[in-house]
């Protein structure tokens, strides 16, 4: 009989019963039986399911000394006939044959035993946690949105353009920014990593029109919050000829097209993720209200009247021109909406140098998308065209004009009506999750004190 070479998502058709199958992979657990006989689950990472193996005791004798060494972890390939076993009605392999590949040296101390691991725990062994089901099912998710991030903007015509890692102005005016130390004579000049690609990407937009960059940024706060890292991944956008309500709508179709590509792709890693208390039906009515747009528009002076109401819930006075703060975002999106929230038209002292300013001169044309749980996941605006006024916030803010004399340029030859966005990706990750600590949704986090792998 010939070996068909399966992965386990593959192996369940009914056409492959009684047939001879190969499979490698890990294991998950193993368990003896009084009778002799073994079982030990095995997964291969390309799906959340794993498959139960079964030792005979006439096998487990021809194996020998190979029996001691299967332990959590191992790393194998199996051969051997798969069932269907009607008393607990699932498939099996009815092993023949076991080669390991990897085994555990130390079993006893094992960092991803199995058994119940915090994600604090899991945090310090970040090599190994993809091994768990619950960091496997938030990295497939997490592929599946990068990959539908790109295929909505392709779709949409927009092209996607690599800014700049090392740079050496703040986007943002008032960021911390890392340093990149001992390399002022390699650059001639003091070069940091980027808080944001924006200022770059608005070039290739003064061109090619429709363009966004995804990437890794980098913030120098020292914040321990749930909601920081000091590496995070971005996606940017700028649109040639946009008005707000153009990234207002791109932002809601992007996100209704990449959650509708969730519940298609990753059903079965939500309902992991969700598996009590009906919370699996509420984060799909959550997913779902997102791909219907259920978004609530409103000025940032009407948000002001609606918190002055309740002033004395909160911890600071209510006044305009204040920052909408995390425990505002809550109340508002949790218990007054409870659905997400764009704010628009926010004060121009709050806000960065480069948003264009209204006719009121007190606000910027400016959104930011809000969701319950998270808070702020995308900020944008029309950009300052006016290079009169450019300057002016430039000074205002008391940056260094010369350092952003190319980006002046762009207003001086050719300059457009543009607009764009900024998506924190790990915090729409965290969202769709559910996930309570950002650290938890990037490969290998980097935050303040930590810098471990």
């Amino acid at each position: 009989m010939k070996n068909i070479n399966k992965k386990i998502k593959n192996i369940f058709s009914k056409k492959n019963i009684n047939k001879e199958i190969e499979i490698n992979g890990w294991i998950k657990t193993k368990r003896n039986t009084k009778k002799g006989t073994s079982f030990i689950d095995i997964y291969d990472g390309l799906s959340i399911n794993h498959i139960q193996i079964t030792i005979k005791k006439n096998i487990i004798k021809k194996l020998k000394k190979k029996i001691k060494y299967l332990t959590s972890g191992c790393s194998l390939k199996i051969k051997g006939v798969l069932n269907y076993n009607k008393k607990y009605k699932k498939k099996e392999i009815n092993t023949t044959n076991i080669k390991i590949f990897g085994k555990i040296k130390k079993p006893n101390k094992y960092p991803i035993s199995p058994k119940y691991h915090t994600l604090k725990h899991l945090r310090n062994v970040s090599h190994l946690r993809p091994r768990t089901k619950i960091i496997k099912a938030i990295s497939k998710i997490r592929n599946t949105l990068i990959q539908n991030l790109h295929t909505f903007f392709l779709k949409k015509n927009f092209y996607w353009i690599p800014t700049p890692i090392i740079t050496s102005i703040d986007t943002e005016g008032y960021s911390k920014m890392f340093e990149l130390k001992n390399k002022k004579l390699f650059f001639n000049k003091k070069p940091f990593l980027t808080v944001s690609g924006q200022l770059n990407l608005e070039s290739y937009a003064c061109s090619l029109s429709n363009v966004y960059n995804f990437g890794p940024v980098f913030r120098a706060e020292k914040s321990n919050t749930k909601k920081h890292l000091a590496e995070f991944w971005m996606l940017e956008t700028e649109i040639a000829f946009g008005k707000l309500h153009n990234i207002i709508n791109i932002s809601k179709e992007m996100l209704s097209f990449c959650f509708k590509k969730i519940l298609k792709y990753n059903y079965k890693e939500i309902k992991f993720l969700f598996p009590k208390n009906n919370k699996y039906n509420e984060t799909c009515n959550n997913i779902k209200k997102i791909i219907k747009k259920e978004f609530i528009e409103i000025n940032y002076k009407e948000i002001i009247k609606i918190l002055k109401k309740k002033e004395k819930i909160f911890t600071n006075n209510i006044k305009w021109g204040i920052d909408i703060s995390s425990e505002h975002e809550k109340y508002l999106t949790e218990k007054y909406f409870k659905l997400p929230l764009i704010i628009k038209n926010s004060p121009k002292k709050n806000k960065a140098f480069y948003m264009k300013t209204n006719e009121d001169k007190k606000t910027v044309s400016s959104m930011d998308i809000i969701f319950p749980t998270i808070g702020e996941i995308i900020g944008g605006s029309e950009r300052e065209d006016n290079i009169k006024i450019l300057d002016k916030n430039i000074n205002k803010k008391k940056l260094i004009k010369k350092k952003y004399w190319w980006y002046r340029e762009l207003r001086k030859y050719g300059t457009i009506p543009h607009a764009g966005f900024g998506l924190g990706f790990e915090r729409l990750l965290m969202y769709i999750t559910n996930t309570k600590n950002i650290r938890d949704v990037i490969p290998f986090p980097r935050y303040h004190n930590y810098l471990k792998f």
